[in-house]
């Protein structure tokens, strides 16, 4: 199975992406390290690829998100999952594992 350019990552991988709005507070450090043990979680299952709309201001618009942030799950350009706001990493694992797979059974079939 190939690898992307995110080392451990299979370019089959769903990517969560988290649209994230130019924020220079102090929350921003917190946010990304509960990002980052979101990613944990997951594993290599589904990528967490964070997107500040400082930076990417037209990969962030082009999701037409109502506000910021928000999270969108991804797989092979086919989008699979929405929600406004930051991402509850206990409550969401399991719903983000089983979009996943149930994207790969109905890829299967």
């Amino acid at each position: 199975m190939p690898t992307s350019a995110f080392t451990g990552f299979s370019a089959d991988a769903a990517v969560l992406l988290v649209l994230l709005p130019p924020d220079p507070g102090l929350a921003r450090p917190a946010v990304l390290a509960a990002l980052d043990r979101l990613q944990q979680q997951l594993g290599a299952a589904i990528q967490v690829l964070k997107i500040d709309q400082a930076t990417h201001p037209a990969v962030v618009s082009s999701f037409h998100a109502p506000g910021l942030p928000a999270c969108v799950l991804v797989r092979q350009g086919t989008e699979l999952w929405r929600q406004q706001g930051l991402p509850e990493a206990d409550e969401l694992v399991p719903l983000l594992l089983s979009k996943v797979e149930l994207a790969a059974v109905g890829r299967l079939t």
